[in-house]
């Protein structure tokens, strides 16, 4: 039983590496409209730059350790301890994080994985599901993004 006393669902591993490979799919075609709209190709550029420096090694470490402990925060404890709308509730809060960035490109990806990784912890009962997805779309955008902007490899 979770914590809540719900019967917790399977935790399979496929499902969710699949969500974040289709998430990440997604914002691969989608990167390539926002390549021609200049303010918005600004933004994942300032972006990018973050990840233009460094060893690539490191970088994918801080990326996957940070999709973990988010999903640990908003998925885990927060959800956790919601009792009403939990799915709503830490997707609004992980896109209220998000918002302090100031950059449109993060919040836009913060409601579409909030969402995903949300309904993913509701479905299984656990945070296995959410924190998969949330680390193959994360390392997926630090690999793939790069390229498609032309601001290098990471």
């Amino acid at each position: 039983r979770t914590l809540r006393g719900e019967e917790p669902g399977p935790r399979p591993w496929v499902t969710p590496l699949v969500y974040g490979a289709l998430l990440a799919g997604l914002f691969v075609v989608g990167a390539l409209v926002v390549r021609q709209v200049p303010r918005l190709d600004e933004q994942v550029r300032h972006v990018l730059d973050h990840a233009d420096r460094g060893s690539l090694p490191l970088l994918v470490l801080v990326t996957a350790v940070n999709g973990i402990a988010e999903e640990l925060f908003f998925r885990g404890a927060l959800y956790a301890a919601t009792p009403h709308h939990p799915v709503t509730v830490t997707t609004a809060a992980y896109v209220a994080a998000t918002l302090a960035t100031g950059n449109p490109m993060l919040v836009f990806a913060a409601v579409l994985l909030g969402t995903l990784v949300g309904l993913e912890r509701r479905a299984t009962g656990g945070i296995q599901a959410p924190i998969i997805t949330h680390v193959v779309w994360s390392l997926a955008m630090l690999l793939a993004l790069p390229l498609l902007f032309g601001t290098g490899s990471p």
